[in-house]
């Protein structure tokens, strides 16, 4: 009796601490109702009744990659295809050449794509199509040079009322020989007053009424002895207008006149 008496004495100190510690787990968990002592820690009916909180879920969506620029993937394809063609010249086995060849059809096709996206992009908007401005079709070409030439021709015609035209020449000149009848027939047809500056104080049958140069060339801003030299004079703002060295067809002298006279750096091209 003795044995169960202190076995029975045991089991309810211990009953006692068991009930002490679940009083003491109510009173430090204010919030507990009394709904949840009854479900949760007396019949202890677990997850599914809400007494375990469960876990946070879990992001299963992988992170995004940033996407490559576009500038280093198309320089590992230049590198590779430098890579594949090194080889090929080096190690020229069929294996290494056919690898090169298939890599660079490739690229091949995908300029080709890239060509073919352009042209029909350039088609679909004027804002893009240059050759609006500038023609290179037949038709459309002669037809621009046509409108061009016209106002050329009536920039030239009212020229002379506002420019004057210094050539500067040289008697032992070989490319002034060509150069002088080129600028005596422009300054005709357009009635374009020329003062011919002799360099070395010799003649010219194209311009008899020719001055020797006393530094008339530094006044100008002209660069160097070359000849010849043509410089326009713009007598409204008293300002000189370099237009070239060297020999230049009738053509080119004209239009450089009708650029530096009629057109702002950027507009015509």
């Amino acid at each position: 009796m003795t044995h169960l008496y202190r076995t029975a004495l045991v089991l309810g100190v211990a009953a006692l601490s068991a009930t002490s510690t679940q009083a003491q787990e109510r009173q430090d968990t204010p919030s507990t109702t009394a709904a949840d002592t009854l479900y949760c820690e007396e019949r202890r009916l677990g997850y599914w009744f809400y007494c375990v909180k469960p876990p946070p879920a879990q992001d299963l969506q992988q992170p995004e990659t940033e996407p490559v620029p576009a500038s280093q993937e198309l320089d590992a394809i230049t590198s590779e295809l430098r890579e594949l063609k090194a080889r090929a010249i080096l190690y020229p086995t069929e294996a290494n050449v056919a690898a090169y060849i298939r890599f660079q059809r490739a690229q091949l096709d995908r300029a080709s794509l890239f060509s073919d996206v352009w042209q029909r992009a350039i088609w679909q908007d004027p804002d893009l199509d240059y050759t609006l401005e500038r023609p290179v079709g037949a038709v459309a070409k002669k037809q621009w040079q046509d409108a061009r030439s016209a106002e050329r021709d009536h920039v030239m015609a009212t020229l002379s009322q506002r420019y004057g035209l210094f050539y500067f020449f040289s008697s032992t000149c070989g490319p002034c020989e060509v150069m002088s009848p080129i600028v005596k027939g422009v300054a005709d047809r357009w009635r374009i007053t020329v003062r011919a500056i002799s360099t070395d104080g010799g003649p010219s049958r194209h311009f008899p009424d020719y001055r020797v140069e006393t530094n008339q060339r530094g006044k100008l801003g002209l660069e160097g002895k070359a000849t010849p030299a043509l410089v326009l004079w713009d007598s409204v703002t008293k300002r000189p207008i370099p237009i070239g060295y060297g020999v230049l067809s009738a053509d080119e002298l004209q239009d450089r006149i009708y650029l530096l006279t009629s057109k702002e750096a950027g507009h015509d091209y």
